[in-house]
């Protein structure tokens, strides 16, 4: 049975970091159309890889992951374990990320878009939110994050 909870959190964390993917892909394309239109179709593509990749997924492997250390009876604050602890502190990490800076930074960019879109134009408003700095900090967060959450859960070194 561990064995399947364990597949199925591996199985989770591809969905995710496939949503990353898609989304930053979709949106690095967003930042250099020139179109508004485009921009907002763009947009809409990266907003569907969140809905249906990135939150579920998020969800989906913090879920498999407390489930995989319970069926198989995993002390995460026992020497050789600590490796899950320190990859789940890490993964909550990022969490604070929603509330602080992505919910916040999309009402911006929602708001920016739609006066984009009656204008007709890519505005400096849209271009600046596309572009926000913090946004790309806590994106670059992610993926460093995930990616040393990748390598605990392979290497497992402490």
């Amino acid at each position: 049975m561990s064995e399947w909870v364990v597949l199925a959190h591996v199985v989770s964390a591809f969905w995710l970091i496939a949503g990353f993917a898609g989304r930053d892909i979709t949106l690095s394309r967003a930042r250099r159309a020139t179109e508004v239109r485009d921009v907002a179709t763009i947009a809409d593509v990266a907003g569907r890889f969140d809905r249906l990749l990135v939150i579920p997924g998020s969800m989906a492997v913090l879920l498999l992951g407390l489930t995989a250390v319970w069926v198989e009876h995993l002390d995460i604050t026992a020497s050789g374990n600590r490796w899950a602890l320190a990859a789940l502190l890490l993964y909550l990490s990022i969490m604070p990320f929603v509330p602080l800076v992505f919910v916040p930074k999309g009402k911006v960019f929602d708001a920016a878009l739609s006066d984009a879109l009656e204008r007709g134009e890519v505005t400096p408003e849209l271009t600046s939110s596309l572009h926000d700095p913090l946004t790309a900090v806590a994106r670059t967060y992610e993926w460093i994050a995930i990616a040393i959450v990748v390598v605990l859960m392979v290497v497992k070194p402490f």
